[in-house]
């Protein structure tokens, strides 16, 4: 007979499951594959089991968010989340900093989800833990990775005052990505940055540091994907099976996905699930007063999406009543597209989106977390990005990992270090502008979706961007003209460039005279002599008073 007190406890957390199980394997072998033989209700059951602890700590959570979603001007239903405004500062923004950081920093290799592909053979990183740490014990797994991950040279005001000088008006750092390792003060596990590991909230004080630089703080949560993530241990003999470990590695149910997105992923999701998810996702607003959520994509499994309502009323609420408008950045269908702000991963759009948009990716070229041997995007090729994603109405979050001593790696420094620099010359045509009435011109094109950033080619000296702040225009050169000409077709009086009368054109960052006409087919602006133009170049353009 079970604990009557602990399963009274459990039905709090969630819907009755059902009592038909499959046989279990073996308890003399608790490494013994469990995938076809536990059912998906026993194997959530040992989940709940195995965090029932936390209940009286989880209701109370549940019980605030539910009052504060009911308290303030949005409510859980999507016509009333579609009437969000996003805030001007995230609009004026346009550039943030995202942060990968925990214990897949350890090994340092493939990339973030090596937790998830340490349990599958077929993958590189399941040789290498095996290689580097398991020692020959099939017992060890990722959990034996956290006493490594000891973050012993992290100052977070180091890393902050490098977020200031690179232009970042915002960061996100990774709260828990999809290993379950929460990367702050949870009162919902064991498995948290405090009471292993570092042993100190990491994430508190990043969220300290960064506000002491003026910037805006934000955090990400992944913890919709944990259900699946470890699903592979669960096919082999792993640490995986052993109910011992389930507050770790979560259910791991199987992750059952079939082609044509998550309204055909079949995987199990159990109400109690989505409610821990929620419970975890309401302490991390209550404890960090995040100005951003990011999540992943997962939470548009359709398990989710009524939990992800009442989460969005909440904490839109919680932002208005604490004096601030919070904002949800969300990928595919996650959210109504009106609720939030839509972002597409490592993509880029061909046109300018009416609704403020943003793109995530990475300076890596081969992980969102740290790896050794990596290589990575140039500063020409992030400033571009930046350039052209700002004239389009969109923002730029981007992501790079750190060491898992806490320091960071010189290639990132000197990329986020050349961003900062173009942008103290150039950021007043980046910094609080809107889209003109085109986009830009020239040859490069740009693929428009999620993972597509890395398709563009490089950019010419015919290629151009426009920003506008009021009524002054910036035409953002791409490249530096051989010949010190650059030929604007968009600025002439035949085309956009018909209901701008110009008065003076400047280049921002000299203090030289620019010589330009303006005919029917083209503005033809010729730089200073020696003129700097690394990476792009920007022209003032001043209105004629009317």
């Amino acid at each position: 007979m079970k604990n009557l007190p602990r399963c009274l406890s459990l039905l709090l957390l969630s819907a009755p499951l059902a009592l038909a199980q499959t046989p279990a394997a073996s308890p003399s072998d608790p490494l013994a594959p469990t995938l076809g033989v536990k059912s998906a209700a026993a194997i959530d059951q040992e989940w709940q089991q195995s965090v029932s602890k936390y209940d009286a700590e989880r209701n109370r959570l549940l019980a605030e968010e539910k009052k504060q979603e009911n308290d303030g001007p949005f409510r859980a239903d999507w016509a009333s989340l579609m009437k969000y405004q996003q805030p001007q500062w995230y609009k004026d923004a346009k550039f943030g900093i995202f942060i990968h950081w925990g214990v897949y920093s350890v090994p340092a290799a493939e990339n973030e989800w090596y937790p998830r592909n340490m349990y599958r053979p077929d993958e590189g990183a399941y040789k290498n833990f095996r290689d580097h740490y398991a020692n020959g014990d099939p017992s060890r797994g990722y959990k034996d990775l956290i006493p490594l991950f000891r973050a012993e040279h992290f100052d977070a005001d180091v890393w902050a005052k490098l977020f200031k000088e690179s232009g970042a008006q915002y960061v996100v750092p990774v709260a828990e990505h999809h290993d379950g390792f929460s990367m702050y003060d949870s009162g919902l596990s064991d498995w948290t940055v405090v009471k292993m590991g570092p042993r100190r909230d990491t994430l508190g004080e990043l969220a300290k540091a960064i506000r002491a630089e003026g910037l805006h703080f934000g955090l990400s949560s992944h913890r919709a994907e944990h259900n699946f993530f470890y699903d592979g241990g669960r096919a082999i003999r792993s640490d995986v099976n052993d109910p011992k470990n389930a507050s770790l590695y979560g259910p791991a149910h199987q992750w059952i996905s079939e082609p044509g997105g998550l309204t055909n992923d079949w995987t199990y999701v159990s109400p109690a699930w989505t409610r821990d998810w929620l419970a975890r996702d309401t302490e991390l607003v209550e404890k960090y007063h995040p100005e951003i959520v990011y999540f992943d994509w997962w939470i548009g499994q359709p398990s989710f999406r009524n939990t992800v309502a009442q989460f969005a009323a909440f904490y839109y609420n919680f932002a208005v009543a604490h004096g601030y408008t919070g904002v949800i950045d969300f990928k595919d269908y996650s959210l109504n597209w009106k609720a939030g702000v839509r972002d597409f991963e490592r993509g880029q759009q061909d046109h300018i989106v009416a609704d403020h948009w943003q793109t995530d990716t990475s300076i890596s070229d081969r992980s969102w977390g740290y790896i050794e041997h990596d290589t990575f995007k140039s500063s020409e090729f992030l400033i571009h990005q930046l350039i052209d994603i700002v004239s389009k109405n969109g923002n730029l979050l981007l992501n790079f990992g750190p060491r898992s001593d806490g320091t960071i790696p010189d290639e990132i420094r000197d990329r986020l270090l050349a961003m900062g620099a173009w942008l103290k010359v150039n950021g007043d045509a980046i910094y609080g502008t809107t889209p003109w009435k085109t986009f830009g011109e020239g040859p490069t094109q740009v693929k428009a979706g999620a993972f597509h950033d890395t398709d563009t080619k490089p950019y010419t000296a015919e290629d151009f961007r426009f920003t506008a702040k009021g009524n002054t225009v910036y035409a953002i050169g791409m490249a530096c003209p051989a010949d010190g000409k650059a030929t604007i077709h968009s600025l002439g009086w035949a085309h956009e460039g018909g209901t701008l009368p110009i008065a003076s054109i400047a280049l921002l960052g000299s203090t030289q005279k620019v010589t330009w006409t303006q005919g029917a087919d083209a503005l033809t602006v010729t730089l200073p002599a020696g003129a700097a133009c690394k990476y792009a170049y920007v022209l003032k353009l001043t209105p004629a008073a009317k």
